[in-house]
């Protein structure tokens, strides 16, 4: 019933408020899509921020268990100078 009011209000008008009315509505449906994307983009960089998150912990584990840097690297795919970087914090730790 509302959407049918709505509907009645909306063909009433003249052509300019009819205009400024589907302009607002184009925004807004435009507003709301862009604020969809942003929530994808933000939990996929919280979930790529996690699993960077585990391969640095995975990799401080490997280290003290004596693994070598070279085989952190090649099972953690992180960066060498980050490995390196764990192994220097953890032989500073000791």
């Amino acid at each position: 019933m509302r959407k049918a009011l709505t509907t009645l209000e909306f063909l009433s008008q003249d052509e300019e408020t009819r205009r400024l009315y589907e302009e607002r509505m184009k925004g807004l449906q435009t507003y709301m899509a862009d604020i969809e994307g942003a929530r994808r983009e933000g939990r996929e960089e919280g979930r790529e921020e996690g699993r960077r998150e585990a391969r640095m912990e995975m990799a401080r584990a490997m280290l003290e268990a004596g693994d070598n840097v070279e085989k952190v690297v090649r099972l953690t795919k992180l960066p060498r100078e980050q490995v390196e970087a764990i192994q220097r914090e953890l032989e500073s730790g000791r």
